[in-house]
């Protein structure tokens, strides 16, 4: 229809349903019209594998999403920009985690004291029903809070819980029908009032916050001995600063701080909440988790990630989670570098194109039971843990999530301590726990719960 396009057709509450239906009538690749701009929709495993991974440089620029806009100040960091910014804030980013994963303190290091800290507050509340939300994100916040600001903040900390409920904010905004009607008519809607002017005060608060951060940081700068990243950030923006073409500047700072502290926040500890609730519905699972962890790492001694691969269950689980879950079901739209030919369509250059993940996590090809959970997708006839092709909880190809390393670690190492000093119980009858979310648009998040965490 003229102006609205396809968006009557599709539902705001799930959107990648409707999209799921739609490539059953007109197959795997198709296009619709999000208002008055054409997409191209990749809804099956082969065909977002075909795009990301053998094409990979024909979709490798960001696609058009003004959210993302909006928040990055117009394309800068690491997950909004395109071309030569991206290529270096990527390369940097990535440069950069790796040397402070590899220093003094080794991330694995950072995890696992933040997983001690986070089993003592469990330990505090004497087996009380808790909602884990904020638990979690104070956690997971801290080990990427070490790397970018240098230091942890405690739990108790004020501005650092309003920091993590603006982020909270921010998730659940981008996932609302109003974050969604925003990306289709930003112009319109940018000027009504509405629930998506929290999620833009919420993320310029944020960024107030790391704007304050790095100029307290550039007061106290040692060239020679950079403590984190944003010190990084600004001994380049030293080196480069009779460059006029330079990608380090403010801008960039802020944005590529805000990227790594906003992602390496919700997505983590959204997973895990969604993880701890499913363990809930599913006892007999974690049983079989306590068993493994007691048989390869007993009880007197803090989980590593050398474990990981003698813990094939706990791997398994843990990947089942990820697929199930399927936490950005949509994935973050991706565009043609050029004109594309692509199976037998011609894809114009500029043309947004959305590869479904949750097409790949769900395709019945690669997963027996794709709408349950069953770690069972992971593990072989001996019960060693199995790869698969349709596991793409972190995208693909160029674009695949910076994180993705860091993410897998935390993972582990949270749920493996959780899982050795903890009996996880619902406060309600597991029958009346629901796993399907409460938001669903640009990601998934889980209903709100509570929990006892009773020692082992």
């Amino acid at each position: 229809m003229p102006i609205l396009g396809n968006i009557l057709q599709i539902c705001g509450k799930d959107p990648f349903k409707s999209l799921f239906q739609f490539s059953k009538i007109y197959g795997p690749v198709y296009t619709i019209y999000m208002g008055m701009e054409p997409v191209v929709v990749l809804c099956s495993c082969d065909a977002v594998k075909e795009a990301l991974n053998d094409r990979g440089d024909d979709f490798a620029a960001r696609g058009h999403m003004p959210l993302l806009d909006r928040i990055s100040s117009g394309g800068h960091g690491v997950v909004a920009s395109n071309g030569e910014r991206w290529k270096q804030m990527r390369r940097f980013a990535l440069m950069t985690l790796r040397n402070f994963g590899m220093g003094k303190r080794s991330i694995e290091e950072r995890i696992q004291e933040e997983a001690q800290f986070l089993t003592e507050e469990f330990r505090k509340t004497n087996t009380q029903p808790v909602d884990p939300t904020f638990y979690f994100s104070k956690a997971v916040s801290n080990v990427i809070c070490s790397v970018v600001f240098g230091d942890r903040f405690e739990y108790e900390d004020k501005e650092f819980l309003k920091l993590l409920n603006f982020l909270h904010e921010t998730f659940r905004g981008f996932s609302s029908i109003w974050g969604q009607m925003y990306n289709v008519y930003p112009k319109v809607v940018g000027k009504l009032p509405g629930p998506h002017n929290k999620l833009f005060h919420a993320v310029d608060s944020i960024q107030e916050f790391i704007t304050e951060r790095i100029k307290h940081h550039k007061e106290t700068l040692d060239m020679s001995s950079p403590r984190d990243f944003i010190d990084c950030f600004l001994i380049k923006m030293e080196q480069e600063k009779n460059m006029p073409n330079t990608e380090f500047h403010m801008d960039g700072a802020v944005n590529t701080t805000f990227d790594l502290f906003g992602a390496g926040t919700e997505t983590v500890s959204t997973t895990l909440r969604y993880g701890i609730l499913i363990l809930l519905k599913h006892p007999d699972v974690e049983e079989r988790i306590h068993k493994e962890i007691d048989q390869v790492i007993g009880r007197n001694r803090a989980p590593s990630i050398e474990d990981r691969s003698k813990m094939p269950y706990l791997d398994a689980v843990i990947h089942e989670i990820q697929r199930f879950i399927d936490l950005i079901p949509m994935g973050i739209p991706h565009r043609a570098t050029s004109d594309v030919k692509f199976r037998d369509y011609l894809i114009p250059k500029g043309t947004t194109v959305y590869p479904i993940l949750s097409a790949v996590l769900h395709d019945a090809k690669q997963f027996k039971f794709p709408d349950k959970f069953s770690p069972g997708h992971f593990l072989d006839e001996n019960g060693k843990f199995l790869r698969s092709d349709g596991f793409m909880p972190f995208s693909s190809g160029k674009r695949i999530c910076a994180g993705e390393g860091l993410a897998r670690m935390e993972l582990f190492l949270f749920f493996s301590t959780i899982l050795q000093n903890f009996i996880l119980r619902s406060s309600e009858e597991v029958e009346s726990l629901d796993l399907t979310p409460e938001l669903s648009g640009f990601g998934n998040v889980p209903r709100p719960y509570k929990l006892c965490f009773i020692p082992r």
